[in-house]
């Protein structure tokens, strides 16, 4: 909010001033944008040009062992490799009943123990 008797910030208003025509515009560029010093403009390929989908060997059993052994290697980087990992897995592992079923049992442990707390308060 502004000082109700102050000069105004701004005496420079754009819409204040008169306007130009249509007819009054720069002229349009030539289209195309010029490209930084340095640039070249046809891009460097370096290699042959390959097939979609193919690989660029023509050998299949090179690509079945590649993807054998990257999977090897994902098999061994995802075995546990400490005491919480382990646990982690074998969470990972359990059934939905068999999760419940440990809260359940979780759960009647803890109402023993109370019920066994209150008896032997019992005056």
């Amino acid at each position: 909010m502004g000082n109700l008797c102050g000069k105004e910030s701004k005496p420079d208003d754009p819409f204040k001033q008169p306007g130009r025509t249509l007819a009054s515009a720069p002229p349009p560029s030539s289209g195309t944008s010029k490209l930084p010093p340095g640039a070249s403009t046809t891009p460097k390929i370096s290699g042959p040009g390959r097939t979609l989908g193919a690989s660029g060997r023509s050998d299949t059993g090179d690509a079945r062992r590649a993807a054998a052994q990257a999977a090897e290697e994902r098999a061994r980087a995802n075995q546990p490799k400490g005491k919480l990992s382990t646990q982690l897995a074998a969470q990972k592992q359990q059934r939905r009943t068999d999760t419940l079923g440990q809260a359940s049992e979780n759960e009647r442990r803890l109402r023993d123990a109370d019920a066994s707390a209150e008896a032997r308060n019992w005056n």
